[in-house]
């Protein structure tokens, strides 16, 4: 079992990164402000503008530790890592699973269905927990999106090819945040939430989701990555150049379990306000420097949360979940398994 190493974020601009021993040392303008032992993380990110020596980058690859660099606005721009892990032979299968569309198929029903499945459980805990303090019309519009989504988690199994599943996965989506503005229990409107934006998000409650999604796209790269899978060739997702398409393929399955369910906290019990976004030329929007390491803060606690894996019948920390998802992909595409069994949260 793959030990839940933290993750090291950096958010402070013009950061300088060394190895020091046993030790990573963070370095705010030649003043020492943080230090950590190496053998306690699992992976280095870092926003915006900072710095990582060789010897530290030389010691993180020869340990599978990746360094991972992002904008200010959490987009990836590039990724330092050792030799590619895993054996070829996993590899050409999955190439052969993605150009094969009948055997592709398999894979994308599942994870579109547990997509569905979880934005629905994402709705009903919403409902379970404030539904009475709702007005009745919008306990209504979460009731209806619900069903919605639990009626497109059965139809996909029927999806005779990878572009209905897909137009299965758009059905789900416009559902789930048709109805995500009835979650937010704010009456000051920073957090309205009037449709997905992206490219850049356009309001605060964008922003949010946005910088939270690149967080678990990191971490479903990593997990894919560790036990041998390219995460570059996808399923549901069609290939890019420059496009992680199996870690997005990956990652919808826990779209609404970490990063929705973190941005409604954050909202909901006003860990965030209006003041904690800044608002750029052209309309986009983004975190502040203070409010990011806020929401890493509650992304990192949310991982540490204990479930009870539904394939394995086994307590987990929440955070391990997309890498023993990843090794049941694994399975699967070797044949060791007759489906993928996707992450179904309760």
């Amino acid at each position: 079992m793959r030990q839940h190493l933290n993750t090291l974020f950096i958010t402070t601009d013009g950061a300088w990164l060394r190895k020091d021993g046993a030790n990573i040392v963070v370095e705010v303008e030649r003043a020492e402000v943080g230090r950590v032992p190496v053998h306690m993380m699992g992976g280095i990110v870092c926003f915006g503008r900072v710095g990582v020596s060789p010897p530290l980058m030389g010691h993180c690859a020869e340990a599978g530790m990746a360094i991972s660099f992002l904008s200010e606005h959490g987009k990836f721009v590039a990724r330092v890592e050792g030799a590619a892990s895993g054996n070829v032979l996993l590899r050409r299968r999955q190439y052969r699973v993605a150009d094969d569309p009948a055997a592709g198929l398999v894979v994308v029903r599942a994870i579109v269905a547990a997509k569905a499945a979880n934005q629905r459980a994402v709705l009903r805990r919403g409902l379970r927990d404030h539904g009475a303090a709702l007005e009745e019309s919008r306990r209504a519009r979460l009731d209806d999106a619900q069903r919605r989504l639990g009626d497109v988690a059965r139809r996909v199994a029927d999806a005779p090819d990878i572009d209905s599943a897909r137009g299965h996965e758009g059905d789900a989506a416009n559902a789930y945040f048709g109805a995500f503005d009835h979650l937010i229990r704010r009456d000051d409107g920073a957090f309205r939430f009037d449709g997905r934006s992206r490219r850049p998000p356009l309001d605060a409650c964008n922003a949010l989701l946005s910088f939270l999604y690149a967080m678990v796209g990191h971490d479903c790269r990593s997990a894919l990555e560790s036990v041998g899978l390219d995460p570059q060739v996808g399923f549901l997702h069609r290939d890019r150049p420059g496009r992680a398409s199996l870690a997005l393929d990956l990652m919808e399955e826990f779209r609404p379990v970490l990063a929705d369910r973190v941005a409604l906290t954050l909202i909901n019990r006003q860990q965030l306000g209006a003041r904690d976004f800044v608002h750029l030329d052209g309309g986009a929007v983004r975190l502040r420097d203070d409010a990011r390491k806020a929401v890493l803060t509650a992304y990192q606690e949310r991982k540490k949360d204990e479930i009870t894996h539904p394939f394995l019948n086994e307590k987990i920390s929440l955070g391990l979940a997309p890498h023993i998802q990843a090794q049941l992909l694994a399975r699967h595409l070797r044949g060791d398994l007759d489906g993928y069994p996707p992450f179904l949260w309760k």
